[in-house]
Protein backbone atom coordinates (compact mmCIF):
# COMPACT_ATOMS: atom_id res chain seq x y z
CA UNK A 1 0.00 0.00 0.00
CA UNK A 2 1.14 3.46 -0.87
CA UNK A 3 1.73 6.06 2.11
CA UNK A 4 -0.96 8.77 2.28
CA UNK A 5 1.02 11.62 0.60
CA UNK A 6 1.50 14.80 2.95
CA UNK A 7 -0.12 17.65 1.66
CA UNK A 8 1.79 20.36 -0.31
CA UNK A 9 2.21 23.22 1.19
CA UNK A 10 0.12 26.36 0.74
CA UNK A 11 2.30 29.31 -1.07
CA UNK A 12 0.26 32.52 -1.37
CA UNK A 13 1.49 35.72 -3.02
CA UNK A 14 1.99 38.29 -0.09
CA UNK A 15 1.72 41.70 -1.77
CA UNK A 16 3.50 43.13 1.74
CA UNK A 17 6.50 41.43 0.94
CA UNK A 18 5.77 40.98 -2.70
CA UNK A 19 7.08 37.19 -2.70
CA UNK A 20 5.28 33.76 -1.84
CA UNK A 21 5.14 32.91 1.47
CA UNK A 22 3.96 29.44 3.12
CA UNK A 23 0.85 29.90 5.10
CA UNK A 24 0.94 29.20 8.43
CA UNK A 25 -1.80 29.92 10.54
CA UNK A 26 -1.73 32.33 13.38
CA UNK A 27 -4.11 29.66 15.31
CA UNK A 28 -2.77 26.00 14.19
CA UNK A 29 -5.89 24.21 12.11
CA UNK A 30 -7.62 27.71 11.72
CA UNK A 31 -7.61 30.11 9.12
CA UNK A 32 -9.14 33.32 9.61
CA UNK A 33 -9.77 35.52 6.54
CA UNK A 34 -11.23 39.38 5.93
CA UNK A 35 -12.26 40.42 2.75
CA UNK A 36 -13.05 44.23 1.66
CA UNK A 37 -16.95 44.09 1.08
CA UNK A 38 -18.77 46.67 -1.16
CA UNK A 39 -20.23 49.98 -0.35
CA UNK A 40 -23.61 49.16 -1.30
CA UNK A 41 -24.98 52.69 -3.26
CA UNK A 42 -24.82 50.94 -6.82
CA UNK A 43 -25.52 47.76 -7.81
CA UNK A 44 -21.46 45.57 -8.07
CA UNK A 45 -20.40 45.71 -11.97
CA UNK A 46 -18.22 42.46 -12.78
CA UNK A 47 -15.00 43.96 -12.12
CA UNK A 48 -16.41 43.79 -8.13
CA UNK A 49 -17.52 40.22 -8.69
CA UNK A 50 -14.45 39.11 -9.25
CA UNK A 51 -13.03 39.91 -5.90
CA UNK A 52 -15.43 37.98 -4.50
CA UNK A 53 -15.02 34.59 -6.73
CA UNK A 54 -10.94 34.91 -5.67
CA UNK A 55 -11.87 35.29 -2.27
CA UNK A 56 -14.26 32.60 -2.39
CA UNK A 57 -11.28 30.08 -4.02
CA UNK A 58 -9.01 30.87 -1.59
CA UNK A 59 -11.89 30.61 1.40
CA UNK A 60 -12.80 27.36 0.00
CA UNK A 61 -8.91 26.02 -0.68
CA UNK A 62 -8.31 26.36 2.96
CA UNK A 63 -10.72 24.35 3.58
CA UNK A 64 -10.26 21.69 1.45
CA UNK A 65 -6.30 21.81 3.01
CA UNK A 66 -7.86 21.25 6.16
CA UNK A 67 -8.13 24.71 8.13
CA UNK A 68 -11.22 25.83 10.15
CA UNK A 69 -12.22 28.56 7.92
CA UNK A 70 -13.76 31.62 10.09
CA UNK A 71 -14.33 34.43 6.80
CA UNK A 72 -15.75 38.13 7.12
CA UNK A 73 -16.56 40.35 4.28
CA UNK A 74 -17.72 43.58 5.40
CA UNK A 75 -21.05 45.61 3.90
CA UNK A 76 -19.52 49.14 3.85
CA UNK A 77 -23.01 51.54 4.09
CA UNK A 78 -21.40 54.47 5.42
CA UNK A 79 -18.07 56.59 5.32
CA UNK A 80 -16.77 55.77 1.43
CA UNK A 81 -16.74 59.47 -0.30
CA UNK A 82 -16.99 59.28 -4.49
CA UNK A 83 -12.92 59.74 -4.32
CA UNK A 84 -11.06 57.16 -2.45
CA UNK A 85 -8.83 59.61 -0.89
CA UNK A 86 -11.15 61.32 1.40
CA UNK A 87 -12.19 63.35 -0.93
CA UNK A 88 -15.53 64.28 -2.43
CA UNK A 89 -19.29 63.40 -1.40
CA UNK A 90 -20.12 60.80 0.49
CA UNK A 91 -21.66 57.89 -1.63
CA UNK A 92 -24.56 56.69 0.09
CA UNK A 93 -25.53 60.20 0.78
CA UNK A 94 -24.75 61.10 -2.68
CA UNK A 95 -27.11 58.16 -4.20
CA UNK A 96 -29.77 58.95 -1.43
CA UNK A 97 -30.22 62.50 -2.58
CA UNK A 98 -30.44 61.27 -6.32
CA UNK A 99 -32.93 58.82 -5.90
CA UNK A 100 -34.67 61.01 -3.32
CA UNK A 101 -34.63 57.52 -0.92
CA UNK A 102 -33.44 56.69 2.74
CA UNK A 103 -29.92 56.23 2.93
CA UNK A 104 -31.08 53.32 4.36
CA UNK A 105 -33.41 51.79 1.93
CA UNK A 106 -30.51 52.67 -0.40
CA UNK A 107 -28.32 50.35 1.34
CA UNK A 108 -30.66 47.44 1.64
CA UNK A 109 -31.41 47.21 -1.82
CA UNK A 110 -28.02 47.60 -3.16
CA UNK A 111 -26.87 45.36 -0.02
CA UNK A 112 -29.65 42.59 -1.17
CA UNK A 113 -28.60 42.71 -4.89
CA UNK A 114 -25.22 42.43 -3.78
CA UNK A 115 -25.99 38.70 -2.07
CA UNK A 116 -27.74 38.06 -5.06
CA UNK A 117 -25.08 38.31 -7.39
CA UNK A 118 -22.88 36.15 -4.21
CA UNK A 119 -25.48 33.24 -4.66
CA UNK A 120 -25.51 33.04 -8.54
CA UNK A 121 -22.12 32.73 -8.43
CA UNK A 122 -21.68 30.11 -6.12
CA UNK A 123 -19.77 32.00 -3.97
CA UNK A 124 -19.91 30.39 0.07
CA UNK A 125 -21.30 32.29 2.80
CA UNK A 126 -18.72 33.59 5.17
CA UNK A 127 -18.61 33.34 8.99
CA UNK A 128 -19.41 37.08 9.42
CA UNK A 129 -21.29 39.72 7.41
CA UNK A 130 -19.80 42.93 9.40
CA UNK A 131 -22.43 45.37 8.84
CA UNK A 132 -20.05 49.20 9.04
CA UNK A 133 -23.07 50.99 11.14
CA UNK A 134 -23.33 48.10 13.27
CA UNK A 135 -19.56 49.15 14.34
CA UNK A 136 -19.74 52.64 14.22
CA UNK A 137 -19.49 52.80 18.91
CA UNK A 138 -16.49 50.80 18.24
CA UNK A 139 -14.76 52.84 15.60
CA UNK A 140 -15.12 56.10 18.37
CA UNK A 141 -13.12 54.23 20.45
CA UNK A 142 -10.96 52.48 18.62
CA UNK A 143 -10.33 56.49 17.34
CA UNK A 144 -10.26 57.68 20.45
CA UNK A 145 -7.43 55.15 21.58
CA UNK A 146 -5.17 56.18 18.79
CA UNK A 147 -6.21 60.14 18.48
CA UNK A 148 -3.77 61.80 21.28
CA UNK A 149 -0.38 60.09 19.47
CA UNK A 150 -1.19 59.82 15.76
CA UNK A 151 -3.92 62.34 14.85
CA UNK A 152 -4.73 65.84 14.66
CA UNK A 153 -8.34 67.64 14.22
CA UNK A 154 -9.05 70.07 11.34
CA UNK A 155 -11.83 72.01 10.52
CA UNK A 156 -13.46 68.96 8.67
CA UNK A 157 -12.86 66.27 11.41
CA UNK A 158 -10.06 64.02 13.14
CA UNK A 159 -7.28 63.25 10.60
CA UNK A 160 -4.31 60.42 11.25
CA UNK A 161 -0.81 61.67 11.10
CA UNK A 162 0.83 58.99 8.39
CA UNK A 163 4.53 60.26 9.91
CA UNK A 164 3.80 58.84 13.36
CA UNK A 165 3.81 55.08 11.81
CA UNK A 166 6.86 53.26 10.48
CA UNK A 167 7.17 52.44 6.60
CA UNK A 168 4.11 54.44 5.82
CA UNK A 169 2.70 53.30 2.52
CA UNK A 170 5.24 49.89 2.41
CA UNK A 171 1.83 47.91 0.63
CA UNK A 172 1.44 50.61 -2.18
CA UNK A 173 5.42 50.82 -3.09
CA UNK A 174 4.45 54.40 -4.03
CA UNK A 175 6.75 56.92 -1.85
CA UNK A 176 8.61 59.09 -3.30
CA UNK A 177 10.77 62.05 -2.15
CA UNK A 178 7.93 64.49 -1.91
CA UNK A 179 5.34 61.58 -0.15
CA UNK A 180 2.42 59.60 -1.82
CA UNK A 181 1.76 61.05 -5.49
CA UNK A 182 -1.94 59.81 -5.95
CA UNK A 183 -3.30 62.18 -3.21
CA UNK A 184 -3.74 65.67 -4.05
CA UNK A 185 -2.48 68.30 -1.14
CA UNK A 186 -5.91 69.43 1.42
CA UNK A 187 -5.59 72.63 3.09
CA UNK A 188 -4.56 72.05 6.68
CA UNK A 189 -3.08 68.44 6.42
CA UNK A 190 0.55 68.02 7.75
CA UNK A 191 1.03 65.62 4.93
CA UNK A 192 -0.46 64.84 1.68
CA UNK A 193 -0.96 61.05 2.44
CA UNK A 194 -2.85 61.90 6.12
CA UNK A 195 -6.60 60.50 5.91
CA UNK A 196 -9.87 61.66 7.67
CA UNK A 197 -10.39 58.97 10.98
CA UNK A 198 -13.92 60.78 11.81
CA UNK A 199 -15.43 63.51 9.23
CA UNK A 200 -17.16 66.40 11.33
CA UNK A 201 -20.53 67.57 9.43
CA UNK A 202 -20.35 70.94 8.28
CA UNK A 203 -22.20 73.95 10.17
CA UNK A 204 -25.20 73.94 8.83
CA UNK A 205 -25.82 70.79 7.39
CA UNK A 206 -27.48 67.03 8.78
CA UNK A 207 -26.29 63.86 7.20
CA UNK A 208 -28.86 61.24 6.85
CA UNK A 209 -26.47 58.86 8.90
CA UNK A 210 -24.04 60.66 11.78
CA UNK A 211 -23.08 60.17 14.99
CA UNK A 212 -21.85 62.09 18.12
CA UNK A 213 -18.33 62.10 19.07
CA UNK A 214 -15.56 63.68 20.78
CA UNK A 215 -14.61 65.80 17.43
CA UNK A 216 -18.00 66.18 16.52
CA UNK A 217 -21.12 65.08 15.04
CA UNK A 218 -20.15 63.05 12.15
CA UNK A 219 -19.37 59.66 10.71
CA UNK A 220 -16.47 57.32 10.58
CA UNK A 221 -13.96 56.98 7.63
CA UNK A 222 -13.86 54.35 4.96
CA UNK A 223 -10.60 53.11 6.32
CA UNK A 224 -11.46 53.12 9.50
CA UNK A 225 -14.05 50.75 9.12
CA UNK A 226 -12.05 47.97 7.85
CA UNK A 227 -10.10 47.71 11.03
CA UNK A 228 -11.75 48.53 13.68
CA UNK A 229 -14.32 44.77 11.54
CA UNK A 230 -11.52 42.83 11.54
CA UNK A 231 -10.23 43.57 14.84
CA UNK A 232 -13.80 42.75 16.08
CA UNK A 233 -14.52 39.58 14.41
CA UNK A 234 -10.83 37.74 13.58
CA UNK A 235 -8.58 39.27 16.48
CA UNK A 236 -5.03 41.17 16.02
CA UNK A 237 -2.95 39.52 14.36
CA UNK A 238 -5.38 37.46 11.84
CA UNK A 239 -4.05 35.05 8.68
CA UNK A 240 -5.24 37.08 5.55
CA UNK A 241 -6.53 40.25 4.77
CA UNK A 242 -7.94 40.25 0.83
CA UNK A 243 -9.60 43.11 -1.73
CA UNK A 244 -8.94 44.42 -5.70
CA UNK A 245 -5.74 45.57 -6.36
CA UNK A 246 -7.33 49.03 -6.47
CA UNK A 247 -7.22 48.81 -2.65
CA UNK A 248 -3.09 48.07 -2.54
CA UNK A 249 -2.40 51.73 -2.95
CA UNK A 250 -4.83 53.89 -0.11
CA UNK A 251 -6.78 51.59 1.50
CA UNK A 252 -4.95 48.85 2.36
CA UNK A 253 -1.78 51.32 3.70
CA UNK A 254 -4.19 53.18 5.48
CA UNK A 255 -5.87 50.18 7.40
CA UNK A 256 -1.91 48.96 8.17
CA UNK A 257 -1.66 52.81 9.25
CA UNK A 258 -4.18 52.54 11.90
CA UNK A 259 -3.76 49.20 13.14
CA UNK A 260 0.40 49.97 13.95
CA UNK A 261 -1.35 52.86 15.69
CA UNK A 262 -3.42 50.69 17.49
CA UNK A 263 -1.24 48.22 18.53
CA UNK A 264 1.66 50.27 19.46
CA UNK A 265 3.82 48.15 17.30
CA UNK A 266 4.48 47.80 13.11
CA UNK A 267 2.02 45.12 13.48
CA UNK A 268 -0.09 45.27 9.90
CA UNK A 269 -2.79 43.31 11.66
CA UNK A 270 -2.94 40.51 8.96
CA UNK A 271 -0.06 38.37 8.18
CA UNK A 272 -0.39 37.90 4.31
CA UNK A 273 -1.97 40.78 2.23
CA UNK A 274 -3.40 39.38 -1.16
CA UNK A 275 -4.72 41.05 -4.15
CA UNK A 276 -6.57 40.40 -6.83
CA UNK A 277 -6.03 41.90 -10.03
CA UNK A 278 -8.64 44.31 -12.37
CA UNK A 279 -10.96 42.82 -15.03
CA UNK A 280 -10.41 44.71 -18.23
CA UNK A 281 -13.43 45.91 -20.36
CA UNK A 282 -11.94 47.86 -23.11
CA UNK A 283 -15.44 49.64 -24.40
CA UNK A 284 -15.28 51.35 -20.69
CA UNK A 285 -18.45 50.07 -19.86
CA UNK A 286 -17.26 48.42 -16.26
CA UNK A 287 -17.61 52.19 -14.89
CA UNK A 288 -20.51 52.53 -12.93
CA UNK A 289 -20.86 56.06 -14.40
CA UNK A 290 -21.26 54.52 -17.99
CA UNK A 291 -25.27 54.30 -18.07
CA UNK A 292 -25.59 50.32 -18.40
CA UNK A 293 -22.82 49.10 -17.11
CA UNK A 294 -21.39 45.51 -16.81
CA UNK A 295 -23.31 44.07 -14.23
CA UNK A 296 -23.81 40.46 -13.45
CA UNK A 297 -27.58 40.77 -14.48
CA UNK A 298 -26.37 42.09 -17.84
CA UNK A 299 -25.00 38.70 -18.61
CA UNK A 300 -27.72 36.68 -17.88
CA UNK A 301 -30.18 39.03 -19.99
CA UNK A 302 -27.99 38.22 -22.54
CA UNK A 303 -27.94 34.63 -21.88
CA UNK A 304 -24.79 33.79 -20.22
CA UNK A 305 -25.43 31.67 -17.29
CA UNK A 306 -23.30 33.18 -13.82
CA UNK A 307 -21.44 29.69 -13.78
CA UNK A 308 -19.57 31.11 -17.04
CA UNK A 309 -18.58 34.34 -15.28
CA UNK A 310 -17.18 31.85 -12.48
CA UNK A 311 -15.48 30.15 -15.01
CA UNK A 312 -14.31 32.73 -16.96
CA UNK A 313 -12.32 34.05 -13.32
CA UNK A 314 -11.05 30.70 -12.75
CA UNK A 315 -8.95 30.62 -16.45
CA UNK A 316 -6.87 33.53 -15.22
CA UNK A 317 -4.64 33.53 -12.39
CA UNK A 318 -6.18 36.01 -10.15
CA UNK A 319 -2.88 38.13 -9.91
CA UNK A 320 -3.19 38.54 -13.78
CA UNK A 321 -4.84 41.15 -15.54
CA UNK A 322 -8.38 39.12 -16.56
CA UNK A 323 -9.70 41.13 -20.44
CA UNK A 324 -13.66 40.59 -20.46
CA UNK A 325 -15.35 40.48 -23.79
CA UNK A 326 -18.71 38.68 -25.06
CA UNK A 327 -16.40 36.05 -27.34
CA UNK A 328 -14.41 35.34 -24.28
CA UNK A 329 -17.47 34.73 -21.69
CA UNK A 330 -18.94 33.12 -25.07
CA UNK A 331 -16.14 30.39 -25.05
CA UNK A 332 -15.97 29.83 -21.34
CA UNK A 333 -19.54 28.50 -21.34
CA UNK A 334 -18.85 26.31 -24.31
CA UNK A 335 -15.97 25.01 -21.99
CA UNK A 336 -18.81 24.69 -18.84
CA UNK A 337 -21.10 23.16 -21.10
CA UNK A 338 -18.62 20.24 -22.30
CA UNK A 339 -18.07 19.61 -18.86
CA UNK A 340 -21.60 19.21 -17.91
CA UNK A 341 -21.72 17.16 -21.16
CA UNK A 342 -18.71 14.85 -20.04
CA UNK A 343 -20.69 13.94 -16.70
CA UNK A 344 -23.80 13.28 -18.78
CA UNK A 345 -22.40 11.45 -21.04
CA UNK A 346 -20.76 9.42 -18.64
CA UNK A 347 -23.89 8.49 -17.20
CA UNK A 348 -25.57 7.21 -20.23
CA UNK A 349 -22.71 5.61 -21.34
CA UNK A 350 -22.59 3.68 -17.97
CA UNK A 351 -26.53 2.74 -18.65
CA UNK A 352 -26.10 1.93 -22.28
CA UNK A 353 -23.44 -0.65 -21.22
CA UNK A 354 -25.14 -2.31 -17.90
CA UNK A 355 -28.31 -1.24 -18.50
CA UNK A 356 -28.31 -0.79 -14.73
CA UNK A 357 -28.15 3.69 -14.28
CA UNK A 358 -25.56 4.73 -12.01
CA UNK A 359 -26.94 6.92 -8.88
CA UNK A 360 -27.02 10.33 -9.20
CA UNK A 361 -23.01 12.10 -9.56
CA UNK A 362 -24.96 14.61 -6.68
CA UNK A 363 -24.54 11.48 -4.48
CA UNK A 364 -21.07 11.37 -4.13
CA UNK A 365 -19.24 12.89 -1.40
CA UNK A 366 -14.95 14.48 -1.50
CA UNK A 367 -12.21 11.59 -1.42
CA UNK A 368 -10.85 12.14 2.49
CA UNK A 369 -7.86 12.39 2.38
CA UNK A 370 -6.57 9.53 4.27
CA UNK A 371 -7.77 7.68 1.53
CA UNK A 372 -5.63 9.67 -1.04
CA UNK A 373 -3.31 6.54 -1.28
CA UNK A 374 -5.46 4.51 -3.64
CA UNK A 375 -3.23 4.29 -6.77
CA UNK A 376 -6.45 5.18 -9.55
CA UNK A 377 -6.57 9.00 -7.54
CA UNK A 378 -3.15 9.31 -6.44
CA UNK A 379 -1.89 11.02 -9.28
CA UNK A 380 -5.18 13.25 -9.86
CA UNK A 381 -5.13 14.49 -6.30
CA UNK A 382 -1.58 15.34 -5.94
CA UNK A 383 -1.74 17.21 -9.50
CA UNK A 384 -4.54 19.34 -8.18
CA UNK A 385 -3.52 19.90 -3.98
CA UNK A 386 0.11 21.09 -6.38
CA UNK A 387 -1.79 23.66 -8.40
CA UNK A 388 -4.15 25.16 -5.88
CA UNK A 389 -1.24 24.92 -3.69
CA UNK A 390 0.90 27.21 -5.93
CA UNK A 391 -0.83 30.33 -4.59
CA UNK A 392 -4.14 29.21 -5.87
CA UNK A 393 -3.28 28.50 -9.88
CA UNK A 394 -6.75 27.44 -11.17
CA UNK A 395 -5.62 27.52 -14.34
CA UNK A 396 -3.75 24.37 -13.95
CA UNK A 397 -6.57 23.16 -11.85
CA UNK A 398 -8.96 22.97 -14.35
CA UNK A 399 -6.82 21.16 -16.52
CA UNK A 400 -6.81 18.53 -14.25
CA UNK A 401 -10.30 18.31 -13.83
CA UNK A 402 -10.91 18.33 -17.55
CA UNK A 403 -8.25 14.91 -17.74
CA UNK A 404 -10.30 13.46 -15.11
CA UNK A 405 -13.54 13.81 -16.76
CA UNK A 406 -11.46 12.14 -19.78
CA UNK A 407 -10.06 9.30 -18.46
CA UNK A 408 -11.61 5.89 -19.91
CA UNK A 409 -9.82 4.23 -17.55
CA UNK A 410 -11.48 4.97 -14.34
CA UNK A 411 -14.87 3.88 -13.04
CA UNK A 412 -17.36 6.39 -13.08
CA UNK A 413 -18.25 5.60 -9.30
CA UNK A 414 -14.13 6.72 -8.53
CA UNK A 415 -14.46 9.54 -11.36
CA UNK A 416 -17.60 11.35 -9.16
CA UNK A 417 -15.94 11.11 -5.89
CA UNK A 418 -12.66 12.62 -7.37
CA UNK A 419 -14.51 15.68 -9.37
CA UNK A 420 -16.89 16.29 -5.60
CA UNK A 421 -13.24 16.99 -4.36
CA UNK A 422 -11.84 19.11 -6.67
CA UNK A 423 -15.40 20.90 -7.33
CA UNK A 424 -15.34 22.04 -3.69
CA UNK A 425 -12.95 24.18 -4.51
CA UNK A 426 -13.56 25.08 -7.93
CA UNK A 427 -17.13 25.87 -7.13
CA UNK A 428 -18.83 24.83 -10.69
CA UNK A 429 -21.23 22.79 -9.24
CA UNK A 430 -20.63 20.30 -11.95
CA UNK A 431 -22.37 17.67 -9.35
CA UNK A 432 -25.53 19.41 -8.75
CA UNK A 433 -26.51 20.79 -11.69
CA UNK A 434 -27.99 19.33 -15.58
CA UNK A 435 -26.45 20.62 -18.33
CA UNK A 436 -29.83 22.70 -19.67
CA UNK A 437 -29.65 24.21 -16.06
CA UNK A 438 -26.65 26.16 -17.89
CA UNK A 439 -29.33 27.45 -20.68
CA UNK A 440 -30.52 31.28 -19.73
CA UNK A 441 -32.90 32.87 -21.94
CA UNK A 442 -32.03 35.94 -23.29
CA UNK A 443 -34.21 38.65 -22.21
CA UNK A 444 -34.91 40.11 -25.82
CA UNK A 445 -35.56 36.50 -26.82
CA UNK A 446 -38.77 35.85 -29.24
CA UNK A 447 -38.76 32.41 -30.10
CA UNK A 448 -39.98 29.74 -27.64
CA UNK A 449 -38.40 26.94 -26.02
CA UNK A 450 -41.40 24.59 -26.93
CA UNK A 451 -40.75 25.98 -30.80
CA UNK A 452 -36.96 25.17 -30.61
CA UNK A 453 -37.62 21.78 -29.61
CA UNK A 454 -40.55 21.17 -32.15
CA UNK A 455 -37.64 22.90 -35.38
CA UNK A 456 -34.96 20.14 -34.04
CA UNK A 457 -37.38 17.16 -34.04
CA UNK A 458 -38.38 17.73 -37.31
CA UNK A 459 -34.41 18.28 -38.48
CA UNK A 460 -34.01 14.96 -36.85
CA UNK A 461 -36.05 13.59 -38.62
CA UNK A 462 -35.38 15.02 -41.76
CA UNK A 463 -31.70 14.45 -41.17
CA UNK A 464 -32.64 10.63 -40.71
CA UNK A 465 -34.56 10.37 -43.99
CA UNK A 466 -31.59 12.22 -45.63
CA UNK A 467 -33.24 15.19 -46.92
CA UNK A 468 -30.36 17.68 -45.83
CA UNK A 469 -32.03 20.45 -47.85
CA UNK A 470 -34.96 20.31 -45.60
CA UNK A 471 -32.61 20.03 -42.28
CA UNK A 472 -30.28 22.62 -43.73
CA UNK A 473 -33.77 24.90 -43.98
CA UNK A 474 -34.30 24.67 -40.41
CA UNK A 475 -31.24 25.39 -39.30
CA UNK A 476 -30.60 28.55 -40.99
CA UNK A 477 -34.22 29.88 -39.32
CA UNK A 478 -33.03 28.66 -35.63
CA UNK A 479 -29.68 30.44 -36.63
CA UNK A 480 -31.80 33.23 -37.58
CA UNK A 481 -34.14 33.21 -34.54
CA UNK A 482 -30.80 33.43 -32.27
CA UNK A 483 -30.90 29.48 -31.39
CA UNK A 484 -27.33 28.46 -32.24
CA UNK A 485 -27.37 24.60 -32.69
CA UNK A 486 -24.63 22.04 -31.20
CA UNK A 487 -25.15 18.74 -33.37
CA UNK A 488 -22.98 15.92 -32.48
CA UNK A 489 -24.51 15.29 -28.94
CA UNK A 490 -25.15 11.76 -27.97
CA UNK A 491 -27.50 12.58 -25.52
CA UNK A 492 -29.62 14.80 -28.15
CA UNK A 493 -29.00 18.21 -29.39
CA UNK A 494 -27.80 20.60 -27.49
CA UNK A 495 -28.62 24.50 -28.12
CA UNK A 496 -28.22 27.71 -26.75
CA UNK A 497 -30.32 31.03 -27.37
CA UNK A 498 -28.25 34.20 -28.41
CA UNK A 499 -28.82 37.94 -27.02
Amino acid sequence: MTDVPAPQPLMLFNSLTRQLEEFQPVHPGEARVYSCGPTVYNYPHIGNMRAYVFADTLGRTLSFKGYKLTHVINITDVGHLTDDADAGEDKMEKMAAEKAQSIWDIARHYTEAYWADVKALNIRQPAHWSIATDYVPQMIEFAKAIADKHCYELEGGLYFDTSTVSDYGALARAKTDEGEGRIDEVEGKRHAADFAIWRRTPAGETRQMEWDSPWGRGAPGWHLECSVMSEALLGFPFDIHTGGIDHREIHHPNEIAQNQAHSCSDASGARIWMHNNFLIERSGKMSKSAGEFLRLQLLIDKGYHPLAYRLMCLQAHYRSELEFSWEGLGAALTRLKRMYKAVAVRMWEEFQQKGDPIDAPSQYEPIARDKWHEREVLGYLQDFDEAVSDDLNTPKALVVIEAILGDPTISDRLRWHLIATIDQVLGLDLLQRKRTDLRIRPKAATITEEEIEAALTRRKEARAAKDFATSDKLRDELTAAGVEVMDGDPLGWDWRLEA
